[in-house]
């Protein structure tokens, strides 16, 4: 059981204020990964929460490497996510305070392969071309980097 599963156990729905991790992929035309998520249908991030004795670096490869088989070769600092914008209350009822510690990545290998568990599908989109139906707290972090770059 994973420690939010675990938190959750004993407090139901009220709001956690969960650190984890989110990752910019981009492949060689700069298109950038994300996940067609089965829990509110949207597209989003890869990404997730920080477990136990993990690093914010460690997080985003596990979860990068659980969600779609890649292995991250390079890891690059973007920015650190927090604040309204970030609240969320998930299709379960279940309140989320996220603290994102987000990162691109341009260099990687292995087979890209969606989490069936987790996602429908994941697919490179062009910057200019992203779907409508973003994922909310993903949002803001695609919207900053499209600002900055």
């Amino acid at each position: 059981m994973s420690y939010v599963h675990s938190l959750r156990a004993l407090v139901g729905h009220r709001p956690l204020i969960i650190a984890g991790a989110a990752v910019l992929i981009f492949d060689k035309h700069n298109r950038l990964l994300l996940q067609h998520r089965k829990d509110n249908q949207q597209w989003g991030l890869i990404g997730g929460s920080m477990e136990i004795g993990e690093s914010l670096e460690d997080t985003a490869r596990r979860e990068v490497y659980e969600e779609t088989g890649l292995e991250l070769l390079e890891l690059e600092w973007f920015e650190l996510f927090s604040g309204k914008e970030l609240i969320y209350e998930c299709p379960n009822g279940d309140v989320v305070v996220n603290v994102v510690a987000v990162y691109t990545a341009r260099r990687f290998r292995g087979e890209l392969k969606a989490d069936k568990e987790e996602a429908h599908e994941v697919r490179f989109f062009n910057l200019k071309e992203l779907p409508l139906e973003l994922s909310p707290p993903d949002k803001p972090v695609i919207e900053r980097f499209r600002e900055q770059f």
